[in-house]
């Protein structure tokens, strides 16, 4: 469930920054994805995991250059965390396992789903770092809520990270057990009933 996301350590400590780092994957997934869709049947097995991984770094340094360009003040925020999408288990995986073996447009569209969905995990547990560590959140210098408690500083460092995924994967388990059963019971109540 956690694949990939260990830029949330040092990337997640705001809003922005989880925006500028879900924008970089989710463009350098569906760019990579899609060149290597199109050119799978051309890759030798012996050289496919290099070729993927020039392709990802390719793709990694334009991302990386944008940033320097035109959203400096992002770009120094997340530091070397751009470039180390290079060696972020959901690309390499994601190129792997599904573009090596798929067509361009599922391609794409995966690319596409699994940036997202790492996109918003980084904005949860921002949301949660942010607000408990600092008492406030902001999106691109705008303030959006202010509370009054104590800010507990641990949230805005790497242990704060490890706190917030450990509470939101124990949420989301519960959820889901607690789903299952409800499930499960009403299965039953149609199956007694009937």
């Amino acid at each position: 469930m956690v694949l990939g996301l260990c830029p949330a350590l040092a990337v997640s400590t705001s809003l922005d920054n989880a925006i500028g780092m879900g924008t970089a994957v989710i463009f350098v997934l569906v760019f990579s994805n899609t060149t290597i869709s199109l050119i799978r049947k051309k890759i030798s097995d012996k050289i496919r995991i290099p070729t993927f991984i020039v392709i990802i770094a390719s793709f990694v340094t334009m991302a990386s250059l944008i940033m320097q360009a035109f959203f400096p003040t992002l770009n120094k925020a997340l530091g070397i965390y751009v470039p180390l999408i290079v060696v972020n288990c959901i690309i390499l995986g994601r190129a792997e396992a599904f573009a090596s073996k798929n067509n361009v447009t599922e391609s794409i569209l995966d690319g596409l789903g699994i940036g997202v969905g790492f996109t918003l995990a980084l904005l949860l547990i921002s949301f949660f770092r942010e607000l408990l560590g600092t008492g406030s959140l902001k999106l691109f210098g705008v303030s959006i809520i202010n509370i009054k408690i104590n800010p507990a500083m641990i949230f805005i460092l790497a242990p704060g990270a490890l706190l917030i995924m450990g509470l939101l994967l124990a949420f989301f388990r519960a959820y889901s057990q607690i789903s299952k059963k409800n499930q499960d019971k009403k299965i039953e109540e149609k199956t007694t009933g009937s």
